[in-house]
């Protein structure tokens, strides 16, 4: 059974940088399609950043230039560097992974990310 587990999250003043991690385990990590979502309070779960089926990449329109996704195959780790951060970028973070055979889901507990001065 898939597990995720993400870290990296925190308070961090507006322009600053956090590095999300989300470690993958209980199956083979290349049989899933990987990716980033947010929720911040009173709002729906968004998606910030993911890998497509066929590993191109998609990224949310006011996180384009400043979040960049990535993943280590080897750690079986999916990532997601966040430079120039903005108050509006408050949110929980969530890791999703998505069976490319069955399309079952699977959410990490989430790690918060707070951006204020």
């Amino acid at each position: 059974q898939v597990q995720l587990a993400e870290s990296g999250g925190g308070l961090v003043q507006p322009g600053g940088s956090l590095k999300l991690s989300c470690e993958f385990s209980g199956s083979i990590f290349t049989f899933y399609t990987m990716a980033w979502y947010r929720q911040a309070p009173g709002l729906q779960r968004e998606l910030v950043a993911g890998f497509t089926f066929d590993d191109k990449l998609n990224y949310e329109n006011s996180v384009k230039g400043r979040f960049t996704i990535s993943k280590d195959i080897a750690k079986k780790t999916l990532y997601l560097q966040m430079n120039n951060l903005k108050p509006e970028d408050t949110a929980v973070y969530y890791c999703k992974a998505t069976s490319h055979y069955s399309q079952q889901e699977t959410w990490g507990p989430g790690t918060q990310v707070t951006v204020s001065s």
